[in-house]
């Protein structure tokens, strides 16, 4: 008697719980049949107002003294240079000289034993460089004349000069207003998509339940390149499209 109590006590807490656990189950189930999630989209096409550009010139001597006296004088030669194309002094800067060991390797064979070569470091001078470096910002007159001048640098070659040229670098002055002003475009793209597809189906729209936002992505404009899981920064077009994507999700009445 008691061995059948026992068991109708157990039977009686496993039936209780399999009806909450189920109940629970369906509750889930019908609040996730009475939500609607929308993805909205973002996106504008705008030109960079600030432009990095820079390249860097070197010279060589065994002596390193004799190596920057002569970086000193390349210096000029590539300064008259620029101003000679309409710039003026504060417009670029050079950065500071910098001095590099140069080695190169000496090969020594044993006629008697192919198996014995030696390969031995050898100084072979100092290397010197310097970066001259132009910038601008929501300066359109002096973004053109950077633009155009760099490809002009090989005309230093008859200067006994060789300046090694940078790809430029385009960017944009007020990334967070711009940001702002796709978050509120794709937001408001989200709002109006989940309205038309609850209308068409009959239905009313309820208070908004969640919101999260994409990865913030800029791109040269015509650009094909896939949207990144950590975003795409472009710095090499001047004309860029931004995008971002919000997704929202709202109840249903």
């Amino acid at each position: 008697m008691e061995n059948k109590l026992k068991s109708t006590l157990v039977i009686g807490v496993s039936i209780i719980i399999t009806a909450l656990i189920l109940g629970t189950a369906f509750k889930n189930r019908n609040e996730n049949l009475d939500t609607i999630s929308v993805v909205g989209l973002g996106t504008t096409d705008f030109v960079s107002d600030e432009i990095l550009w820079s390249g860097s010139f070197s010279t060589k001597s065994f002596d390193i003294k004799e190596a920057y006296n002569k970086m000193i004088s390349d210096q000029k030669i590539v300064a008259d240079f620029f101003m000679s194309k309409g710039f003026k002094k504060e417009e670029f800067t050079f950065g500071a000289v910098q001095f590099n060991k140069r080695f190169r390797e000496v090969r020594t064979e044993n006629p008697e034993n192919a198996y014995q070569t030696k390969y031995e470091q050898v100084f072979d001078g100092y290397e010197a460089t310097q970066t001259i470096t132009f910038s601008a910002k929501k300066n359109p007159d002096l973004m053109k004349r950077i633009e155009e001048v760099s490809s002009k640098t090989s005309e230093l070659i008859n200067s006994g000069i060789e300046l090694t040229s940078n790809s430029i670098q385009y960017t944009y002055s007020n990334l967070p207003n711009l940001k702002h002003s796709l978050i509120e475009k794709a937001s408001k793209d989200a709002s109006e998509r989940a309205q038309k597809i609850v209308k068409t189906a009959d239905g009313s729209l309820g208070k908004l339940k969640s919101a999260s936002m994409g990865v913030f992505q800029i791109t040269g404009q015509g650009s094909t390149e896939e949207d990144s899981y950590g975003g795409n920064f472009d710095t090499y077009s001047k004309n860029k499209t931004a995008r971002i994507t919000v997704r929202l999700e709202y109840e249903l009445d």
